[in-house]
């Protein structure tokens, strides 16, 4: 399955678009599937796997015991380790929630021994923020919690993990404008460049949506942005090969293909949430102008 990506968001990632994304869409575990891949073969892993909230997949029980689940955890992320180039980016998207606040923190030490942590990301999913002016604006969506101990959960975390903590990324890549354009002669690091490092605080809203069950049929997923953003700050161009070992509905590869990425490997072991990433792409392929 191929596609051309968008140009467009390619091209202000920082690279030019491969002509085409091959995609590799696989049903089935994907412990298995990376088993058959061989070692070494991916730059950029971007992936969200399940939290063991009690979430409610169609294909997957959510509920393990916290010990079953982290040795869970430990046995695919060692398979992401084989596959992963030595110079490779691993984004791993956790979330938690007040009866698990522990969670995200609890994986990283139990992956202390595969990989290194070499950044955190904040994925900021809503955000209210006063101006100078006093005045408010609020931004993005959120799922309100109802109760009288805890605030409403706006983010999650994007851990960048590496074998060895010395990878080279490419920051400017999902950089911002300078606010203060003198800073652009100032520093001597801009090479004149309007264009500075972002920093670990991402906003990326979910897109409005009409029909969840038609247009996000998935109870857990991220913007298709926030993959885009990995494989350009990750920062290797248009050979880049990416993998998700949980597909989803397939956001890791649209953003792949929207970064112009050469290859992209799936795998999903739901039948259902395995064709509408199909579908997806399908339609990325059809009409790409409208992704």
């Amino acid at each position: 399955m191929r596609c051309c990506g968008s140009a467009n968001a390619a091209i202000l990632a920082g690279v030019q678009p491969a002509r085409e994304t091959v995609f590799d869409l696989r049903l089935g575990d994907c412990v298995e599937g990376m088993g058959e891949l061989e070692a070494g073969s991916v730059d950029v892993v971007v992936t969200s796997p399940p939290y063991n909230l009690g979430i409610g997949y169609r294909s997957y029980g959510d509920d393990a015991g916290r010990g079953e689940f982290l040795d869970w955890c430990h046995l695919w992320a060692a398979a992401v380790r084989r596959v992963l180039r030595d110079d490779g980016s691993f984004f791993l998207n956790v979330g938690a929630s007040p009866k698990n606040p522990f969670l995200p923190h609890e994986l990283l030490l139990k992956l202390r021994d595969l990989f290194e942590l070499q950044n955190t990301i904040h994925w900021i999913k809503s955000i209210t923020v006063e101006g100078r002016d006093g005045s408010t604006v609020s931004a993005g969506h959120f799922k309100p919690i109802n109760s009288p101990r805890f605030v409403n959960d706006c983010h999650e975390y994007l851990f960048h993990l590496t074998k060895g903590g010395g990878v080279e990324i490419d920051r400017r890549a999902v950089g911002v404008p300078y606010q203060d354009k003198s800073n652009i002669a100032r520093w001597g690091h801009t090479g004149g460049e309007d264009r500075r490092c972002r920093g670990n605080t991402w906003f990326i809203p979910y897109k409005t949506i009409q029909s969840r069950d038609r247009e996000r049929p998935h109870p857990a997923t991220f913007p298709v942005e926030l993959a885009r953003r990995c494989l350009a700050l990750h920062g290797k161009g248009e050979g880049t090969v990416a993998l998700d070992p949980f597909l989803g509905i397939g956001h890791a590869a649209l953003g792949a293909a929207e970064y112009g990425a050469a290859k992209f490997i799936g795998f999903e072991i739901d039948e259902f949430y395995y064709g509408e990433a199909q579908r997806q792409v399908r339609a990325l392929q059809e009409e790409p102008e409208l992704f």
